[in-house]
């Protein structure tokens, strides 16, 4: 594998559209993530909540309940950027530390609750009526949207192949187990949210991905 092979399976995915120019501009969503079996979750804003998921845990299909996470889409990221404020004001006896086993430079502080769910599906339904689309269940925005990346999974895939020199079997070397372990974490959020596979990968990759399971 070429030395300057890129380890970091962030092009596999979106840009993130909460850097850079216009990351204060357009359509935003308040988000609140459960852990799953735990009474713990994040509660936070952003242009991207899927990208935020993904930044957050490896397998962010598993670690956070979808089943009970919800979204509230807003016009603004100003408008919600100053719901999430209002509600952090509201929630501080709740607050907790962040996991240990999230990705601790996308953490958040003081961004973390334990015991807080029960109030805040209360705001979701205050929010749904005061005419704000709310996505609940969470699983099936997230589903939607990671279809939408699939559409250039194809080609970002070939661009890995054309990195391992056409050949995915050399992902097994133990000097890439790192790069192999972020790729399965990645493609599997795609059967996670009952999503094929089939039509989004080359061939070769695919066969290596099936087998690596």
């Amino acid at each position: 594998m070429p030395a300057h092979a890129d380890r970091d399976l962030a092009f596999l995915r979106s840009a993130d559209p909460d850097t850079g120019p216009g990351a204060s501009e357009g359509q935003c969503y308040l988000y609140v993530l459960p852990s799953a079996g735990e009474d713990l979750l994040k509660l936070g804003f952003s242009r991207d909540p899927l990208g935020r998921m993904q930044a957050l845990h490896p397998r962010y299909y598993e670690f956070f309940d979808l089943e009970r996470g919800w979204l509230a889409q807003t016009d603004t990221v100003r408008e919600a950027r100053r719901l999430e404020r209002d509600l952090h004001r509201s929630l501080g006896e709740y607050n907790a530390p962040a996991p240990l086993t999230v990705r601790r430079a996308a953490a958040g502080h003081g961004e973390w609750y334990r015991g807080a769910y029960a109030g805040l599906l209360g705001e979701s339904e205050r929010l749904l009526g005061l005419g704000h689309t709310v996505h609940r269940p969470l699983r099936d925005w997230a589903g939607a949207e990671l279809a939408r990346q699939g559409e250039r999974l194809y080609d970002r895939g070939e661009a890995l192949l054309s990195q391992l020199q056409g050949e995915p079997g050399l992902l097994d070397d133990l000097a890439l187990a790192d790069l192999r372990r972020n790729l399965i974490d990645t493609l599997d959020a795609y059967p996670a949210l009952a999503l094929a596979l089939e039509l989004r990968l080359p061939e070769p990759l695919l066969h290596w991905y099936y087998a690596a399971r």
